[in-house]
């Protein structure tokens, strides 16, 4: 890690689907400049299948990644903590040292369950 590593976390409920399409997009864009993670309020116990579909189209593979609980990433000194939902903003827990809060707020396209979702999920990522 360099000195001008940024490190960055992204917040949302489940963490299934906007947080994890927002850690492949800050990976793909930072590179070597960023660490970042992801983890929600409440996990969920997979990723959405239609975000891992809708991120390997645009060649960002997030198959790897898994939902994580906040409290087991607290451990990171943050620079940045983007919550992506409402309810990880309001939420949230106090997080060690000092960082800069940001909130981009998407609808939830997990919670979209018609026949289409897919654009809904290509809608947020």
């Amino acid at each position: 890690m360099n000195s001008t590593n940024r490190h960055i976390l992204v917040l949302c409920t489940g963490n299934s689907a906007r947080s994890q399409m927002a850690e492949g997009w800050f990976r793909h864009l930072g590179g070597s400049t960023v660490t970042v993670a992801s983890a929600g309020t409440a996990p969920r116990p997979a990723v959405h299948p239609l975000a891992i579909e809708a991120m390997r189209e645009v060649g960002i593979d997030i198959s790897a990644h898994w939902p994580k609980l906040v409290q087991d990433v607290m451990d990171t000194p943050y620079d940045y903590v983007v919550t992506v939902c409402d309810h990880a903003r309001d939420t949230c827990p106090v997080l060690p040292g000092t960082h800069q809060s940001l909130h981009w707020g998407f609808d939830d396209p997990a919670a979209d369950e018609t026949d289409g979702a897919m654009l809904t999920f290509r809608r947020v990522r």
